[in-house]
């Protein structure tokens, strides 16, 4: 397989994810609303007697704002470049993350091929992705954090923002004032969105296709593709979940549904489109 397969995974993704770009700092805005609302250490049991001299309520939070008014609000406050604040963390982790996982798929999914029949039953593809998905996202945490701290440093006051040059810089910025374990922060969750994603996105990708292909509904070309394609407060994951739902509901989990939505079905189409252009252009290619 040699370097081609991670060649190929690579440019593909970091076409799809800038791209999608804009889509994906709108989830981030969106899943921080309600970020900045206090929450309330101490809860009162529900038994405890009522002071009125001492209560203390916490302010509600701010009304919910949709796809389109996050979007609006961004450009109408920051600017039209805002939209690719972070862009290039985003070029960084598809260059690390994506790479790796797609380059690892490859050779797995060559590996485990039977040289006789030329087919790989879906459990193993779906086993491939979730290994590559896996050692993809452990790789590629640290340019995750600094996208993620990237995007959301827009919404901060002009006193607290950390104005971030680069990725480089966000990252710089990170290991000085919170040492080098901070750009694996949070990288368990990571991890298991990334198995799951990429063992259901090129494990299905590569089944429909071959099932097209097989059965002679389209040809091998861009048709096929894009129809095969298209489907620290906190102390951890479990600490910020709980926090989270106390201060803002069980739904608070779910913000940010519908623009993930909408940014992977775009992206997984550009992405398996584009990966396939590129394979063109290196099939005739040995590195």
């Amino acid at each position: 397989m040699g370097l081609k397969g991670f060649a190929e995974g690579g440019i593909a993704s970091i076409v799809a994810g800038c791209s999608t770009h804009p889509l994906d700092l709108i989830k981030v805005r969106m899943q921080l609303q309600g970020e900045s609302a206090p929450v309330q250490t101490s809860l009162r049991p529900a038994l405890a007697f009522q002071t009125s001299s001492s209560s203390v309520h916490a302010p509600p939070p701010p009304p919910r704002v949709g796809i389109i008014g996050i979007g609006s609000r961004i450009i109408r406050q920051e600017g039209t470049r805002a939209l690719f604040s972070g862009v290039s963390a985003t070029v960084l982790r598809q260059t690390l993350y994506s790479t790796t996982r797609m380059g690892l798929y490859d050779i797995l999914k060559t590996k485990w091929t039977d040289p006789e029949t030329k087919s790989i039953p879906l459990t193993r593809k779906l086993a491939a992705g979730f290994i590559a998905g896996g050692i993809g996202a452990a790789v590629g945490n640290p340019a995750d954090v600094a996208m993620v701290r990237m995007q959301a440093d827009g919404r901060l006051p002009l006193a607290d923002r950390r104005n971030y040059k680069s990725v480089l810089d966000a990252i710089a910025q990170m290991v000085r004032g919170e040492g080098v374990t901070s750009l694996w922060r949070g990288s368990s969750m990571t991890i298991n969105r990334a198995m799951l994603v990429t063992a259901s996105q090129l494990a299905t990708y590569d089944s429909v296709k071959e099932t097209i292909l097989e059965k002679g509904l389209m040809r091998d070309g861009l048709g096929t593709h894009v129809v095969a394609g298209t489907p620290p407060p906190y102390k951890g994951a479990v600490d910020c979940a709980l926090k989270t739902v106390r201060a803002e509901g069980i739904m608070a989990l779910y913000k940010g549904f519908w623009p993930t939505v909408s940014r992977q079905a775009p992206f997984t189409v550009i992405l398996f489109v584009t990966l396939e252009q590129v394979k063109k252009v290196f099939k005739d290619f040995d590195f």
